[in-house]
């Protein structure tokens, strides 16, 4: 294929990409502090993760038409003002959902027996289906809370958020963070929402650190009103709340989603994305890898498990050994992050459980 002649930067620490969109012009791969407004200037499309603000500040002076974020989220985005200046965004729905959902339920396993736990899940779009799926497998009763889905599809099998504070003694957020509107997701977990905890929960975040108000959350865990803690999003990361590292059981450096085929699927989403705007067909063929790692076929993406077994699970991960590295260095946070070792997710189950 000839070259398309275009400009894109790549953000660095995003693996399996180098390779990928050679063939539609010049592409420089750039750490996160180098994306800037001088940089971005004579850029046509941008590939980051979470760390580049896409905002006016950067793109003001700039031609680029696409950004593609390798990511599911996308409040590192100004969607208005991107809108505003027909700026295609393009993220990765569902790509880290299955990696995720090893986090939660790997960590609660660490934390407390399966047997009597009410599940709560707050948030249960592509993530929250999966720990759903996955926790039901494992014989685990599950609350599912989401306004939006109860508004369109009806309250029948959604549960309120006061009923999960009431009723579930393990609590794990799965939303997108909204800082306005009806649905207004920052610091949905503060004060008022730990003193209706009745059952004394477990609290997970492994979707946005605003989503839970930090002071309130250290104060619940000292005063008793919530038991533990397993933290990998953190509110005003990389700089963390030091009481709260101390505090919380499992913690993490917003890994919960970093496995090996979560960023296979991130990344050619994120590439299908560019080669669709400019109007470019996918090529098969091998590609080059980051970190070591073997590179994904570029026309398929790997499969989520339907259910998986405790064992496979606990074979899959250790959360302890990333809260380890992460209390001992936790100066260190975007270290960690950038030079993760993805890991695999579960095998899916093929029999009864364990």
């Amino acid at each position: 294929m000839e070259s398309h002649g275009l400009n894109i930067v790549v953000e660095a620490n995003i693996p399996f990409i180098q390779g990928m969109l050679e063939d539609l012009g010049q592409v420089s791969y750039l750490p996160a502090d180098a994306i800037t407004p001088e940089t971005m200037r004579d850029v046509d499309a941008l590939v980051t993760r979470t760390r580049t603000r896409c905002n006016a500040a950067l793109l003001q002076h700039s031609r680029c038409q696409l950004i593609a974020t390798a990511t599911i989220g996308t409040d590192h985005i100004d969607l208005p003002y991107c809108a505003s200046r027909g700026i295609d965004v393009r993220n990765a729905p569902g790509c880290n959902a299955p990696g995720v959902a090893q986090w939660v339920l790997t960590s609660l396993m660490e934390m407390r027996p399966l047997e009597g736990t009410v599940l709560g899940i707050v948030g249960v779009g592509h993530v929250g289906k999966i720990v759903e799926r996955w926790a039901e497998g494992l014989g685990i009763k599950v609350l599912l809370c989401d306004p939006p889905r109860a508004r369109e599809e009806g309250a029948k099998g959604f549960v309120t958020l006061d009923d999960i504070a009431r009723e579930a003694n393990v609590i794990t957020f799965h939303t997108p963070l909204t800082r306005e509107g009806v649905d207004r997701t920052f610091h949905m977990a503060d004060a008022a929402f730990f003193d209706k905890c009745e059952c004394k929960p477990l609290i997970f975040n492994a979707a946005r650190g605003p989503i839970v108000d930090t002071p309130a959350l250290v104060d619940a865990l000292e005063s008793g009103q919530v038991s533990g803690a397993a933290i990998d999003c953190w509110e005003g990361e990389p700089a963390i709340n030091q009481r709260l590292l101390e505090l919380a059981e499992i913690a993490t450096p917003h890994i919960a989603g970093y496995s090996l085929e979560g960023k296979q699927r991130a990344t050619l989403m994120a590439v299908a994305a560019v080669r669709t705007h400019f109007h470019a067909p996918v090529q098969s063929g091998k590609t080059a890898a980051l970190s070591g790692q073997p590179a994904p076929a570029r026309d398929s993406l790997p499969p989520v498990a339907d259910t998986v077994t405790v064992d496979a699970l606990l074979a899959s991960y250790d959360p302890r050994k990333d809260t380890a590295e992460l209390k001992a260095r936790p100066h260190a946070f975007e270290s960690l992050r950038n030079q993760y070792h993805y890991r695999s997710e579960p095998i899916p189950s093929t029999g009864t459980n364990r």
